[in-house]
């Protein structure tokens, strides 16, 4: 049976820094990233092909944004989505979560890389860099005074609990986005782990699918979750 681990496993440490299987694996998909902005300088198919997806992530976009905000968020949005795409779908590999160096038989394979979406520490800094981002911009858009007298208000003791309550919300909202992205990419490597242990390969085929479409789901709902704060906190309406 094959093991599994709710936290990314430590392989070795830099100084203090432990460097676990899902940082490498987050460091390997932005260092590919990287290749496709050089290729999409140099590259004719490379820039038509990425065109084509910034196009279709616009048009997503633009119907949470008003066409005056569009432009300002949309690197932010789509940057979210396409780093979280990329790590849920470069955790479906082969060989990621199953190649690893051999600790013991309790703990069994310690694999080299684990998807970086697996790991809650990666999606509780992406949530909470969210949701930071979206207090900073409501700032910009409608000054400290303003934004701030959301959170904190003290003409009535109603306007004082309210303020107390939109603190635990925007605390929940970053809670809400970490967990569900973690939850629904560590079950579905658990699940093709124990699929494909059970039975042979071919047998796992039609749930490797079904967990690409919920990678793209999972960075689709976290990207358009971010851009609807955004929307709101930016919006004198609020």
């Amino acid at each position: 049976m094959p093991h599994v681990s709710i936290k990314a496993e430590t392989l070795f440490h830099v100084g203090a820094l432990p460097v676990t299987n899902a940082l490498i694996t987050s460091t390997v998909v932005t260092l590919l990233f990287i290749l496709i902005a050089v290729l999409y300088q140099y590259s004719k198919t490379a820039n038509t092909l990425v065109n084509m997806v910034l196009k279709a992530l616009y048009d997503l976009f633009g119907m949470v944004f008003h066409h005056e905000k569009l432009p300002v968020f949309f690197p932010l949005v789509s940057t979210f989505f396409l780093y979280i795409i990329g790590l849920n779908w470069f955790g479906l590999l082969p060989g990621v979560g199953s190649i690893g160096l051999v600790e013991g038989h309790e703990n069994g394979i310690v694999p080299i890389l684990r998807g970086g979406t697996a790991d809650l520490n990666t999606t509780l800094g992406l949530a909470f860099l969210a949701i930071i981002l979206v207090q900073a911009y409501g700032i910009k858009y409608l000054g400290f005074r303003a934004y701030i007298r959301k959170f904190v208000n003290f003409k009535s003791p109603i306007d004082f609990a309210v303020g107390l309550l939109e603190i635990v919300s925007e605390l929940s909202r970053a809670i809400s986005l970490a967990f569900r992205l973690f939850g629904n990419i560590l079950a579905g490597e658990i699940l093709l782990g124990i699929v494909a242990f059970l039975v042979p390969v071919l047998a796992s085929l039609p749930f490797l699918v079904f967990e690409i479409f919920v990678g793209f789901i999972q960075a689709t709902v976290f990207a358009m979750l971010v851009a609807i704060f955004l929307s709101v906190a930016t919006s004198a309406e609020h």
